[in-house]
């Protein structure tokens, strides 16, 4: 278990930032949203465009801040600095720094299930190091949020687990550099972004440069069903010793059997670096047993007890929008709700709606929002979903958003029953008229559509 000691002292965050410090003090946690507050926290006072940080010092320190990390003079202490970013990725630097020579750093990225990949490795090696492991908290993959996530790091962690996420080509490279990976993963290469980036190679490139901050003797996980397998391990090279492919019959890793399990997930047979091993993944679905071997072969590249760290993949339940199951009560009997409403792109909604053509349910009912960030390919994109959707057997269909509109178009040609709704709440109204005892229904968009509500709202009123 992590010990007690403190995460910070003033002393050391005016080492790390070469601020000045008004007060003695010591830190337990730290945040920049002053509703994440607790006490004994440091408050980051971040700028912003619409708000500066500095406004909510007063009620930061009403929750319980122990101390706040300001560019001006506050009431309170505090450690005064010229440039409150660049002080909290000095901070960064210095938490990754401490970590002992045996401590294993993991980097994560990709275009679709890497949050997913992140708190399954997280809970895998939970198993292996109980109470010595961290791991980036929400989606706090960017320029902000991964400098939060390793300031956040105690000394002791034996591992660390960081998502790294992009919008921009470059960006990852100075998030990599920050975070230092021993293993650097990429889950899989999809158009998410397209509209930034402008082609798929491009996309590829700029998550492949989250080998440049790979550790000497460092290890590189690509995916090996992907049109970018070569680009991607050419842009491992140079910064791994080792570069290993995950998935399909030909990958380093690879299922050598794959079968419904009981439980609602999949029994799995695979062929792992240095060994064979048969486990079960509570979580349905092809892109989770691609994300299980993923898990697996970044435990087998640092040593780890393979068998003991499936068992976290046994166990673990869906996360909050990213694939939550919840079984909801209505009149005459009962719906399982479906929450994937924090993201889509073309790559995970296809692979989502698959694994609810696998789902037994009397009626299956998608409510769909729209993919943001595909640029000139958007159309194109909505609209190819009529096949995955109408091969997953929907019975009916939710559209929400004016780009939904190229896909209801397609869905109008097949027997599926389609509404298009411009917003969530119009969603959640029909969803709540319309659905029926014994339905199957997944929620998933782009978290900017706020279906996250609908699922809120839904299961609340069925309850």
């Amino acid at each position: 278990m992590m010990s007690k000691q403190p995460l910070w002292t003033a002393d050391e965050i005016t080492a790390a930032t070469g601020g000045k410090a008004t007060g003695d003090f010591e830190i337990s946690g730290v945040a920049f949203d002053s509703r994440e507050v607790e006490d004994g926290f440091l408050f980051v006072a971040m700028p912003g465009t619409v708000h500066d940080g500095h406004d909510f010092v007063a009620g930061a320190f009403e929750k319980g801040a122990a101390a706040a990390l300001v560019s001006q003079p506050v009431e309170g202490p505090h450690v005064l600095v010229d440039d409150v970013p660049a002080a909290l990725e000095a901070m960064a630097r210095a938490a990754r720094a401490r970590l002992s020579d045996d401590a294993v750093v993991i980097g994560v990225t990709g275009s679709v299930g890497k949050t997913s990949t992140k708190e399954a490795i997280a809970a895998a090696l939970e198993r292996l190091a109980p109470g010595r492991v961290h791991r980036s908290v929400k989606s706090y993959n960017n320029h902000t949020g991964v400098p939060l996530s390793l300031a956040r790091m105690p000394r002791e962690a034996l591992f660390a687990v960081q998502e790294m996420g992009m919008n921009h080509s470059g960006e990852i490279a100075g998030l990599t550099r920050m975070t230092r990976p021993h293993v650097a993963v990429i889950t899989a290469i999809g158009p998410a972004h397209i509209e930034n980036l402008g082609s798929i190679e491009a996309i590829a490139d700029a998550k492949g440069e989250i080998f440049e901050g790979l550790e000497p003797g460092g290890v590189a996980i690509v995916p090996e069903e992907t049109d970018q397998r070569e680009r991607l391990v050419k842009a491992a090279r140079g910064f791994a010793e080792r570069i290993l492919t995950v998935g399909g019959t030909e990958g380093d890793a690879a299922v050598k059997h794959s079968a419904p399990a009981r439980s609602g997930g999949s029994l799995v047979t695979a062929r792992l670096p240095g060994r064979t091993l048969t486990f079960t993944i509570s979580q349905p679905g092809d892109h989770w047993v691609q994300n299980a071997l993923t898990v697996l072969t970044v435990v087998s590249q640092i040593g780890g007890d393979v068998a003991r760290a499936a068992l976290a993949l046994t166990e673990m339940g869906g996360l909050e929008g990213r694939g939550a199951r919840h079984r909801v009560e209505i009149e005459g009997g009962e719906i399982l709700l479906i929450d994937e409403s924090y993201n889509a792109n073309p790559v995970s909604m296809e692979a989502t709606l698959k694994s609810l053509g696998a789902e037994k349910a009397a009626r299956k009912v998608v409510v769909l929002g729209t993919m943001k960030e595909l640029g000139d390919t958007g159309p194109a994109a909505h609209a190819a979903l009529a096949a995955p959707v109408e091969a997953a057997g929907v019975s009916l269909a939710i559209l929400v958003g004016e780009e939904m509109a190229p896909l209801a178009d397609a869905l109008s040609l097949t027997p599926i029953e389609v509404v298009h709704v411009n917003d969530a709440a119009g969603a959640t109204t029909n969803l709540l008229s319309m659905m029926r005892p014994g339905d199957a229904v997944l929620v998933k968009a782009s978290n900017s559509m706020g279906l996250g509500k609908l699922v809120a709202k839904v299961a609340g009123d069925a309850a």
